[in-house]
């Protein structure tokens, strides 16, 4: 069985995500594909982690790719979480993730319209809500692009209010429409389109999905999309376990199971621990030239794997929230040495968590140079996860 050390694993992940200077790219669909989608939870982690990976990055390239070109599209993914990917990959994500996502939603919606009163029996509620979701599609159509509010304006059966956890201290209540939209979404079949306010927003208005794809999405088998998922994973992510694509994908073990069973990758040894390359992936690759990086919070290079301690040592506890979503962090050939944020001024702070040495305190003050042209006045906030307690110290 190869060995495959934590130098070699580091040396990968450089060169695949494109985070040295000679594999950065002029175009953010590129980099979406290098890390199969950009965290997309924190709309600014979007922005951020492109330009990370672009030669020249600005916020209008990456505004160009969602909207005006849409070669760019969000939608709900692993872990029930929102990406950006490209178009070749959406499909794949939608069959392997969001379909089961997507049921589990639908189940949900239909146990709060029952509970409403929308209907007298399961057959009448299904019903119901058919009737709901052709409203809402037809609506949109006709708008463009609504925002959740205006749809629930068009039809009284979309501002039907539902109890979200009922009979729990947090009961609170919500539209039909946000709920809607969000389930829609997860069938592929509205995509959230600009947002209300800056690209730093977190409240989006709606389009259909045929915006993006007029014919819909390719129908892929559930099975074979998570084969597909499974070997682009491995691509970009490999070496890793079982685990780790297990965690990534938000899969059962029975689904990674079944996938890597098709797949059918060469077992090696990741320094003691069984990991998995695919068979045509197995050349040895070379150290990259020296590189740094200011990678944003919920960045899809840290958020990739489960098991981290090759690349993040003893960092976590710093570097993560109580709910395992990482901080913004600073890199320097292939390790996390420690993390950043921005003060009350807005300026870039970075600390060090390792002794790295003159060059890589050089080389990760040039990339917070960088980055801090590209933000301009823009305060990033962290609203989607907690701060991390690195980022309490430098932001006070």
């Amino acid at each position: 069985m190869r060995r495959i050390d934590a130098a070699e694993r580091r040396a990968r992940l450089a060169l695949r995500h494109r985070l040295t200077a000679d594999t950065k790219s002029d175009d953010p669909v590129e980099v979406a594909r290098s890390v199969l989608a950009l965290h997309g939870t924190d709309p600014s982690s979007v922005y951020v982690g492109a330009w990370a990976r672009m030669r020249d990055g600005s916020v209008a390239d990456v505004e160009r790719a969602l909207y005006e070109d849409r070669s760019l599209i969000r939608l709900m993914g692993m872990r029930r979480t929102v990406f950006v990917t490209s178009l070749d990959v959406a499909p794949v994500l939608q069959a392997a993730c969001s379909r089961a996502v997507a049921a589990r939603e639908r189940r949900l919606v239909l146990k709060m319209l029952a509970e409403s009163g929308a209907a007298d029996d399961s057959a009448g509620v299904e019903a119901w809500l058919a009737q709901a979701e052709d409203v809402a599609l037809r609506a949109l159509k006709g708008r463009g692009e609504a925002t959740a509010a205006e749809l629930a304006s068009d039809d009284p059966r979309l501002a039907t209010e539902l109890v979200m956890s009922r009979g729990k201290s947090y009961e609170g209540r919500q539209k039909l429409a946000s709920r809607l939209l969000l389930l829609l979404a997860a069938e592929g079949r509205v995509v959230r389109a600009r947002p209300r306010g800056t690209w730093t927003s977190h409240q989006y208005r709606w389009a259909p999905l045929t915006d993006w794809f007029p014919d819909g999405l390719a129908g892929w088998d559930t099975q074979a999309a998570e084969t597909e998922l499974a070997r682009r994973w491995l691509r970009a992510f490999g070496p890793a376990t079982a685990d780790d694509l297990r965690w990534w994908a938000g899969w059962t073990k029975t689904q990674t199971k079944r996938a890597l069973t098709e797949l059918h990758p060469v077992e090696v040894d990741l320094d003691g621990v069984p990991g998995m390359l695919l068979r045509d992936d197995t050349e040895e690759t070379s150290p990259p030239a020296p590189w740094a990086a200011l990678l944003p919070a919920l960045d899809s290079t840290p958020m990739g794997w489960q098991h981290r301690g090759w690349f993040l040592g003893e960092h976590g506890p710093r570097l993560f929230d109580r709910n395992g979503n990482i901080g913004p962090s600073l890199w320097w050939n292939g390790r996390i040495v420690g993390g950043w944020a921005q003060d009350s001024t807005g300026e870039i702070v970075c600390r060090f968590l390792d002794d790295v040495g003159a060059d890589a305190r050089a080389a990760v003050q040039a990339e917070a140079e960088r980055l801090a042209v590209r933000l301009g006045s823009v305060r990033l906030a962290a609203r989607t996860r907690g701060r991390t307690w690195l980022e309490d110290e430098l932001a006070g």
